[in-house]
């Protein structure tokens, strides 16, 4: 028997009763089920093995049993609700409250947050799309790099206080020459599986990056002795080390690559491992024999959300990270919002490789014409004010580099253009409705289309777009941090004439050759735009909101916070 229907079974006698305490018999009981008295009996003890009530059968001829409820029907109601909730079932939970949108953001709310159970802690965060790829050598997204680092390491890292390279999976290494370089391996690493980490799984990782111009450099990986791995460059990299503190350099288990569901759930050996990954949960627990310090909470579980259920949402005693992607209608102001802008922006990356902005009338008239500050009036009529967005006039806040904005620049020609921007995102459906707009006043038609993440950054038909709508986060402040979002992949090069992008790579080159040379970000950043490439839009304000139930939170690059290291004290 189903829950489902025991619950309805009880609701028929809760409310033949007026849940009121009563005598009757099994006959009246057996016509309420419209089934025979053996099966009512059974449908009865059900409800008291649940403790719903008590049934005392009559002993005797002519008398009458005993009904006895502890529980009532909204009691029931409620906890089949709640169930709906958990399992992500927000439709089926809504219709049961009578569409009461206040209840329902009520019960979503009392899930979140922080809780204890079983003696392990516990915290449940609210999050408007799920995780499909937590593969750290494919294109990461703000959160993903954020998880990514949750659940792996590479052989170096970077400090979160000071941007300094240090150790990870990798104790110790030295740089025999600028052109080799070997590093030391931890012994004894487990991975989540429980397998020991290889050099073989160091030499599998790096090498599936090897394709980007970002890597390009490693001509060959080996391992001369157990736990030493050896890097031979084919060009001088005297920063080598801190070139493999990147995401997408994390290590991975070669053997538990090879499933078929290793993209939703890949093995590392960081503090988290993963348990779960739908489109509606993402849970992640406590690597027990993690290497380093132990993870303080046990787990940790990510709640996916519709965009409805996301706007009921409000600041509780939670950790809300969804400042970074979302409304701020879920983050009013307060004294504890700890919020800084993102290091990045969203912007148009225009396709003067094979795209209309080819031509150099058309890419000036886009530059010239598409700003943020011309797309606020479209961008107002669709509620972008409940965003949080700054103008950008470059790649990173403070940077200075587009050209001046006007509104009398006409097209070369009527024309239609084709767009594409990333699933997924609540505010690009938005920018890119608001740019069809404002292009129509000049007469040129904008096609639309969506695309995953991962075609984004890796286009297999570039030739069929004209204009993408990205957004980027270097998740550092670091000068050198433009490289590795510009070079990984290949969403800039698919779009710049070859000759500007092999003059990029140079310049890569060129630094990571000089010891004492700081590299000069700015320039580039200035480059891609002054030179029609790239039109920055807006920057984002990220961050997570504390409701003080934790210790040592604090927001890290990406807009969340260390889930291994914030705790909560216990109730003494």
């Amino acid at each position: 028997m189903s829950g489902q229907r025991l619950q309805t079974q009880f609701s028929m006698i809760y409310n033949r009763f007026d849940g009121k305490d009563a005598d009757t018999n099994l006959e009246t009981m057996a016509d309420i089920f419209c089934c025979t008295r053996r099966n009512a009996r059974m449908v009865l003890n059900k409800m008291a093995e649940q403790g719903w009530l008590t049934w005392e059968p009559a002993v005797g001829r002519g008398k009458q049993s005993r009904l006895t409820f502890h529980r009532s029907d909204s009691d029931l109601q409620m906890r089949r609700v709640r169930k709906w909730v958990q399992e992500g079932k927000l439709d089926a939970a809504l219709e049961e409250l009578d569409n009461d949108a206040a209840k329902l953001a009520r019960l979503i709310q009392e899930q979140l947050g922080v809780s204890t159970q079983e003696g392990k802690q516990i915290i449940r965060l609210p999050y408007y799309r799920s995780f499909p790829t937590l593969n750290p050598a494919k294109p990461l997204r703000r959160s993903e790099q954020h998880l990514v680092s949750q659940i792996f390491n590479g052989l170096t890292r970077l400090s979160e206080a000071n941007e300094k390279v240090e150790a990870d999976l990798a104790h110790h290494w030295e740089s025999i020459t600028d052109t080799h370089w070997r590093f030391y391996l931890r012994p004894a690493v487990k991975f989540h599986d429980g397998t020991l980490l290889s050099a073989e799984d160091v030499i599998w990782s790096i090498n599936t990056m090897s394709g980007s111009p970002y890597f390009s450099h490693i001509k060959h990986i080996e391992a001369p002795a157990e736990n030493v791995v050896d890097f031979i460059l084919s060009r001088p990299d005297v920063r080598f080390a801190e070139t493999l503190a990147v995401p997408m350099a994390s290590i991975q288990s070669h053997k538990a690559a090879k499933n078929k569901d290793a993209d939703a759930f890949p093995v590392g050996t960081g503090p988290y491992r993963i348990v779960e990954n739908n489109r509606r949960h993402l849970v992640l627990k406590a690597h027990d024999q993690y290497f380093g310090f132990r993870a303080l909470t046990d787990e940790i579980e990510i709640w996916v959300l519709d965009s409805a259920a996301m706007c009921y949402l409000q600041p509780t005693a939670s950790l809300d990270p969804t400042a970074l992607d979302s409304r701020q209608g879920a983050l009013q102001s307060a004294a504890n919002e700890r919020l800084e802008i993102d290091e990045g922006c969203d912007y148009l990356l225009l396709n003067r490789k094979t795209g209309i902005a080819k031509d150099k009338r058309w890419a000036d008239y886009l530059c010239q014409r598409v700003s943020s500050l011309f797309l606020l009036p479209h961008l107002a009529e669709r509620g972008i004010g409940e965003y949080r967005l700054t103008n950008a006039y470059g790649l990173v806040p403070g940077w200075i580099h587009t050209k001046t904005a006007r509104q009398d620049v006409l097209p070369p020609a009527k024309s239609k253009l084709r767009l594409a921007h990333q699933a997924d995102n609540p505010l690009f459906p938005l920018l890119a409705a608001a740019l069809k707009e404002m292009l129509e006043e000049d007469g040129v038609e904008l096609e639309i289309h969506t695309v995953p993440y991962e075609e984004m950054m890796q286009p297999t038909n570039p030739k069929k777009v004209d204009i993408w709508l990205c957004g980027m986060s270097l998740g550092s402040k670091k000068h050198d941090a433009i490289l590795p979002w510009l070079m990984n992949f290949d969403h800039i090069s698919s779009a710049m004439p070859e000759g500007e992008f092999a003059a990029l790579v140079e310049k890569m080159v060129a630094w990571r050759a000089q010891k004492s040379e700081t590299f000069n970000a700015e320039s580039l950043g200035r480059l891609l735009v002054e030179s029609s490439q790239i039109v920055p839009l807006f920057h984002i304000w990220q961050g997570v909101v504390d409701g003080q139930e934790l210790e040592d939170v604090a927001s890290n690059r990406v807009g969340w916070f260390d889930f291994k290291s914030v705790w909560k004290k216990p109730s003494l």
